[in-house]
This record gives structure tokens, sequence and C-alpha cells, in this order.
């Protein structure tokens, strides 16, 4: 026992000392810098992603359908097919349109030179009329053939614009016996088969252009007038993915129970992962920004009555009182207490003593607090 009492003596001997030296050095930190940025008060708000364009295509001709070319999820152009037509009536019905059109023409000449023999015949017994050598009754039977050509060359004329009318309606049920793809888009619904019948105007595919994705928020009618177009809006998905947007509309409608107006953003990220019907949370600016002083959140040392930092003054950490406002993601508003490039401690202040020495290791790339920001932060968590 007693020659283990002395062992433990001589590591006690043994470590002291380098406890002591170990304290009587500098304490390793982490700094950063105190610095402006811009703030705008948010108001948190709940939107979910529409579609800026989604059209249910529509067959224009009514038809069986001979081709379908296209599946659920399918990814098509402006101007693919979507579905094909049976034709083969559709042929017919054109040649025939084709054929009326010969008999109108050869109708016309039949009618132009009836009208002129009709036209002559007139003009003469008119001539013989002022002689006395015919009789009257014999000049208004002349009168009345005339008359009788003209109305026959004038059917001919209708018959031939009607005929032209059908021609062009059958080209234009030949033309459409296509369905295609008005704009580039993805599938999310094909409502025809191969071998139905389509009547015109019935539904053929459901597309949507997920390049139009937009947002969707009832924003508060209080703080619809603090919106500008110019001013981005941070969105965080349901799994935590962050995405800007741009205001784009707000809606001239008001939701009466909830004092609510429907606002439509744009994604200024047009490939961002995102899909119809999902639901974000946007923090919503509620007034102009402007230009605050912020240090980040890690600095701040809960004190006797508020709020501290640690300064790296010529190597010794001095305490500084602060008073802090609005919180910025994950720094503060600094009302007082603090200056602009003041390189306060925010890694290792929790056991620091007012004036002890310091060894930081300077602010760290890239970990300053953001340029820009809103009010959105929890408060700081109390230390010590």
């Amino acid at each position: 026992m007693r020659a283990v009492a002395r062992l433990i003596g001589v590591v006690i001997l043994m470590v002291v000392p380098g406890m002591s030296l170990a304290q009587g050095g500098p304490a390793g930190v982490s700094t950063e810098f105190v610095s402006m940025g811009t703030m705008a008060e948010t108001v948190t708000v709940f939107g979910e992603v529409v579609a800026g364009r989604e059209s249910a295509v529509a067959a224009r001709v009514g038809g069986v359908a001979q081709d379908v070319p296209i599946r659920v999820g399918d990814r098509v152009s402006q101007g693919d097919v979507l579905a094909r037509l049976d034709t083969e009536l559709l042929r017919i019905e054109m040649a025939q349109a084709e054929a009326q059109i010969a008999i109108a023409q050869a109708g016309i000449e039949v009618s132009a030179a009836r009208l002129d023999r009709a036209e002559k015949a007139f003009r003469r017994a008119e001539t013989l009329r002022q002689n006395s050598t015919i009789a009257e009754a014999q000049l208004e039977e002349r009168a009345s053939d005339f008359a009788e050509a003209r109305g026959a060359q004038q059917e001919a004329q209708a018959r031939i614009q009607a005929s032209q009318n059908a021609l062009e309606q059958a080209r234009y049920r030949l033309d459409n016996a296509v369905v295609r793809a008005p704009f580039d888009a993805v599938v999310l619904d094909v409502a025809t088969e191969v071998g139905q019948f389509i009547a015109a105007g019935s539904q053929v595919a459901t597309l949507i252009d997920t390049s139009a994705l937009e947002i969707e928020a009832n924003v508060p009618a209080r703080f619809v007038s603090a919106l500008r177009g110019d001013q981005s809006v941070t969105a965080t998905t349901d799994i935590g993915d962050t995405v800007e947007l741009n205001l784009r509309a707000i809606l001239p409608t008001e939701f009466a129970a909830t004092r609510t107006r429907p606002v439509r953003f744009e994604l200024a990220d047009k490939e961002a992962s995102v899909a119809v019907g999902q639901t974000v949370t946007l923090d919503v600016p509620i007034s102009a920004p402007r230009e605050v002083l912020i240090v980040p959140k890690d600095a701040l040392v809960q004190a006797q009555g508020g709020w501290s930092v640690f300064v790296n003054q010529d190597g010794k950490a001095m305490p500084r009182t602060v008073e802090i406002g609005a919180a910025l993601n994950n720094s503060f508003e600094i009302l007082s207490g603090l200056s602009e490039g003041d390189e306060v401690v925010v890694r290792g202040n929790e056991r620091l003593r007012p004036g002890q020495d310091i060894a930081p290791t300077g602010p760290q790339q890239g970990s300053g607090p953001p340029s820009d920001a809103s009010q959105s932060a929890d408060a700081p968590e109390s230390e010590g």
C-alpha cells in the first residue's frame, strides 16, 4: 500500500506542472469578423407547386385512332405526334370534294355559254320590237330566258364556291388527323387507345410543361404591398431543399375567410427538383430591405442581464456587452456594442476569462454570415 501511495504521489507531481503550463498558455479559439448585411423582415407562408401551363390536348376532328405512340411519363417536344387517326374515309371525302369542284367548273362553262346565247337573243328581240317586227310577248319571253340564264350562272358560281369550301374542310380534317404536341412537355395522361373512336373535341392526352412550374402561396393581404418584383424569395421544400423564387403576379382576388391573396412566384432555377402538388414553405418579405450590422450566432454568450461577445483585442479576449436585434439565419443583428470589422470569438468562447491570452485561427473561409438574410431564425441558445 505504501508503494502504491508513493507511485500516485510521483504521478501527481509529474502531471500538475504540465497542467499548470497548459492553463497558462493562450487559448486556442476560432474567430470571425463582424460585417454588414441586408435584412428584410419576413413572414412564413405555405405554398404549393402548380403547373404554369397544363393542357388537355383534344382532337380537332373525329375518327378511329390508328396509332398512339405515347405513354404516361414520356417527354415530348412541340410538334411530336400524340395520335394518328385512320384517314381512309377522309381521303375519300377529299377526293369527292375535288370531283365536285370539277363538276362545278364544268357547270360554270355551260351556264356561261347559255347566258351568252340568252343575252344575244334578248338584244336581238329588243331591236326587232322597236321595228314592230315581233310581238311584245316574244320580247318578254326572250327577257325571261336571259334572266333565267343569269340565275343559272350565279347558281353555278355559288356551287363552285361551295365545292371549294368542301375541299378546304376535307383538307383540314385530313391535316388534323394527326394530333401533335402544342409545346414541350411531359405526358401526364393518355386518354385514348388504338382502335378507339375519338370524337372531335375529345381529350387525347394531358400534357404539363415542366419548364413553367410555379409556386402559388396565399399571402396575408396586409403584407402584399411589401412584395416587389426585384426581390427574391426563398422557399424550402418538404425534404429540406432550398429554391429561389421571383415574384410573377399578385392575383386580384382575396379569400375573405383567411384575408389572404394568391400570389404566383416563378422558379429562378428552371431545373429545380420540384413536382406539381408539392408543398413548400416561403419566407415572404414584409418590409423593405435594410443594411444592418450582423454577428455570427455562435459568438454570443449569455451574460448577466443580456448578451456579450469576446473580441480579439491585441491577442486578448476582451468581453463586450452587446444589444441584439432581429435573427438573421445563423446570425443576429447588432444594435450596439460592436463595429464593422471587429474580430469576435465563435469557437472556444465558453470558458474564456476576460483578458485571457488567445491564439485565434482567424476567420474561417466561407463561414461568415450571409450578405442577404431574413428575420426568420430562432433566438440564440443560452450558454455558460
